[in-house]
């Protein structure tokens, strides 16, 4: 008889980004009809290096230990956890980080270094709106490196985001950049923050898919072909077909008009008995 796998097994496997990349590829699965867009982003949000955040990375490729051995350097990113409260702010990278405690005469003590959050308010120019959220110190740091909220939140790799809030923020953006809404009373400032971000500027069935969740991406899926498969109406395209015929009769009764009067205005310069 097989053994069965603890239940907390089985839960950190199905939260494994490569299990999620696997039923991308299942023909059975509603996920591997998404975009390839879409897949790519998903890739870049969950399986992408991260920047390190919680360690120094060495740039040397050996390094000599304290026997006097030389070893490879191994930039090892340390194991993070992920609160459901992450994706609730921007933390910047920051998350809580899991190790031990070495005390004198005592065996390793289990301890969990958690970021400093507080609350801050943001503007976002594109947007053009204030928005309170949950931020850490680094967070703010990489506002002020970017030179606004708006280049942080664009030109930050989805992986180092890391937040769902963040990737909704940032869908906003890309949707607002693709249909042009923004600003609508005053078209000198639209056209200038379009100017800043036009690198940015996607395909609008492109950014509408950005910052999605699995979920999400099931469903919006799952609408769009409910609506390619359901049945249309035959009175619709009768409408249409009549529509385009009486245009189409509308211009040839108007070419002949235009030809009969032509015809006439002839006739009457050469017969010398019409009446001027």
């Amino acid at each position: 008889m097989a053994k069965r796998l603890p239940v907390h097994v089985l839960r950190e496997a199905l939260t494994k980004p490569w299990v999620t990349i696997d039923k991308f590829n299942n023909p059975k699965s509603i996920l591997a009809k998404v975009p390839e867009h879409y897949k790519k982003f998903y890739w870049e949000w969950k399986c992408a290096p991260k920047a390190p955040v919680h360690y120094i990375p060495k740039e040397e490729k050996f390094e000599r230990v304290p026997n006097g051995e030389v070893h490879p350097v191994q930039n090892s990113p340390l194991p993070l956890k992920l609160p459901m409260q992450l994706h609730e702010g921007i933390w910047g990278g920051e998350t809580i980080i899991k190790g031990y405690l070495k005390k004198p005469k005592l065996r390793r003590l289990p301890r969990y270094w958690v970021p400093t959050l507080k609350s801050t308010v943001v503007y976002s120019e594109m947007l053009d709106r204030h928005m309170r959220l949950t931020v850490t110190e680094r967070t703010l740091t990489l506002i002020d490196q970017h030179y606004g909220f708006d280049n942080y939140i664009l030109q930050t790799p989805p992986a180092d985001l890391v937040s769902e809030l963040a990737l909704k923020i940032r869908r906003e953006m890309l949707l607002t950049l693709a249909r042009g809404t923004l600003y609508p009373d005053n078209p000198t400032k639209r056209k200038e923050v379009m100017e800043k971000h036009r690198q940015y500027i996607l395909p609008e069935e492109e950014a509408d898919w950005f910052g999605l969740t699995l979920k999400e991406a099931s469903i919006k899926q799952i609408k769009l072909e409910e609506e390619a498969n359901a049945p249309k109406p035959l009175k619709n395209a009768f409408r249409a077909e009549f529509i385009e015929y009486l245009k189409v009769k509308q211009v040839e009764e108007a070419a002949q008009k235009e030809s009969s009067k032509e015809e006439n205005s002839w006739l009457s310069r050469v017969n010398p008995f019409a009446k001027e």
